[in-house]
């Protein structure tokens, strides 16, 4: 039959509830981001050290298994909140590459297609199109950090000899709100800067250098003028120190690289607004040519 004989009518199917749309467009954003074989790879590698802390805290709760290794006393390998605060660090900081693979390709591709006015059209706002590119980056980077930090947390609560869960159950809260805090942030500073990149190699190095070229600005600040406040430019150590107090663990750095928690609670805030007016300022249904 020819197209102009064809009697074209509007849908007339069910539609998908208002509430529920943007979780459509994080299920394809997570198909999109584990449809490479890199970011899979990726994935394989940040939970090397879970792996190995698993046997660690094996070998901690298990009298037999410390015999054969050569390991005397129950001190030997301690599994306290120094011991989660490492596992903590390292999660979070493999998360930062994962973030820097994973977020170019959830929005670079929509740009350098122009795809987004096709998306916007449809009865998505653009809202819902960055939080749903938000849950799916959010749920990725929750794979590797407070998912099996709890698992791991759990275990050695389930394989000591001693009443141990309880009693240390601000580690598992520090955990998962150290966790939340920073993969939050990971992903909305991913998004923004990828979203004013149109090239994926390059929103990487973009993340990255947003992370520790500042880092370096604040040390030469704090270097120069010899006050600790330029240490608030540095992500590093604010966020060790805030996963430290949240997990109450003993202070690993001097007092001069102490940050107040309320000033890295504003400078978070204030960064989050930052990049939050970056989407708002590229996310839009056209795009002006100038020619």
């Amino acid at each position: 039959m020819a197209v102009y004989k064809r009697n074209y009518t509007a849908y007339t199917g069910a539609l998908t509830p208002v509430g529920t749309r943007v979780l459509v467009l994080a299920r394809y954003a997570f198909e999109e981001a584990w449809s490479s074989k890199i970011t899979v790879g990726l994935f394989i590698f940040c939970l090397l050290p879970c792996i190995v802390s698993l046997l660690v805290i094996y070998l901690a709760d298990n009298p037999v298994a410390r015999a054969l290794v050569g390991a005397r006393g129950p001190q030997v390998l301690a599994i306290d909140a120094r011991f989660f605060l490492k596992i903590e660090q390292t999660q979070s900081w493999l998360a930062l590459v994962m973030a820097s693979w994973v977020a170019p390709r959830l929005i670079t591709f929509d740009l350098a297609d122009h795809a987004l006015p096709i998306l916007l059209s449809h009865p998505i706002s653009r809202v819902g199109y960055v939080f749903g590119k938000f849950i799916a980056l959010f749920g990725s980077l929750s794979l590797i950090t407070w998912i099996p930090c709890l698992l791991l947390f759990a275990y050695q609560g389930y394989s000591s000899s001693q009443p141990w869960a309880m009693s240390n159950l601000q580690i598992a809260i520090g955990m998962l709100a150290g966790s939340v805090i920073w993969i939050a942030f990971l992903s909305v500073l991913g998004l923004a800067l990828s979203s004013w990149v149109k090239w994926r190699v390059v929103a990487t190095g973009v993340i990255f250098a947003a992370v520790f070229v500042p880092a370096g600005v604040g040390a030469i600040v704090s270097a120069v003028l010899r006050t600790r406040w330029g240490l608030l430019l540095n992500v590093p150590i604010m966020m060790s120190n805030l996963w430290q107090r949240l997990l109450g663990a003993p202070a690993s750095m001097n007092d001069r690289f102490s940050v107040p928690t309320p000033a890295i609670a504003v400078m978070l805030s204030l960064a989050g607004i930052i990049c939050l007016g970056m989407l708002n300022k590229r996310i839009r249904a056209r795009e002006v040519v100038r020619g």
